[in-house]
């Protein structure tokens, strides 16, 4: 199956490391132009944009907070300005949370649900007017199996990710066949998110026991959007791909 994006303009969310990184990688891998999103992260993401020159492909890197508004509309304008169009969006900006539900302040429940869901809510409205003038358009949201699980310690995250899931499937009925909305639900993922420094080790333990036994690879959910993206997933809308090592079987 060969997966042609050429000609497109992709811009993924929080792409300077992890799941985000990978999948700007490999958009480009396929022939789109990627515009790598960050906040503060700005060496990172010129490796990630140099990593993608090396390999042959194009890329450029825009700092925006992805929960505040304006600076999502300044976002979208200057993609729009340098490529006329973004035809593929990638909401994959997110952080994690764990703690005790009674011990969450709300300032952190805010935090958690303004960069996991928030974020999309924002960058989907302000790339769909385009994409809708266009009459075509594809929009990608990177979400959690443990939006369908829930998980003790990790209800704001969630939380969002089970709005992300719902957020998809409404955006998907609303804006079809014009625009194509889905989502990927990654089960445990070899990133920073993982690292003990965000996770407790007896949860990091228990993201590694599922039936493949091992925790998978940026690289294998970066596969899944570059499908989605492409023609040959030209019939899935409102559909949420769960690569995660059976983790979750629906």
């Amino acid at each position: 199956m060969h997966l042609d994006l050429n000609g497109k303009t992709t811009l993924v969310t929080g792409a300077a490391t992890g799941i985000g990184r990978a999948i700007a990688v490999a958009m480009a891998g396929a022939g789109a132009t990627v515009v790598v999103n960050h906040l503060g992260r700005a060496q990172l993401a010129d490796d990630t944009v140099a990593l993608i020159e090396a390999a042959g492909g194009t890329a450029w890197a825009v700092e925006a907070n992805v929960s505040s508004g304006d600076a999502v509309r300044h976002m979208m304008d200057a993609c729009l300005q340098r490529h006329g169009v973004v035809d593929i969006l990638v909401n994959n900006a997110g952080i994690l949370l764990e703690k005790p539900f009674l011990d969450i302040r709300e300032s952190e429940w805010d935090h958690v649900l303004a960069t996991d869901l928030k974020s999309v809510f924002l960058c989907c409205q302000a790339a769909l007017p385009a994409m809708l003038s266009r009459g075509n358009g594809c929009i990608i949201n990177v979400a959690s199996e443990l939006g369908y699980l829930g998980r003790a310690g990790f209800a704001a995250y969630t939380a969002a990710k089970a709005g992300v899931i719902t957020l998809t499937r409404s955006l998907a009925r609303e804006f079809a066949p014009h625009v194509r909305v889905n989502a990927i639900a990654p089960g445990p993922v070899d990133t920073s998110m993982l690292a003990l420094d965000h996770m407790s080790a007896a949860w990091a333990a228990k993201e590694a026991d599922v039936p493949m036994g091992r925790v998978g690879r940026p690289e294998e959910i970066a596969a899944t959007a570059v499908f989605l993206a492409s023609s040959h997933a030209s019939y899935y809308c409102g559909q949420t791909l769960s690569p995660n090592g059976g983790a979750l079987m629906v």
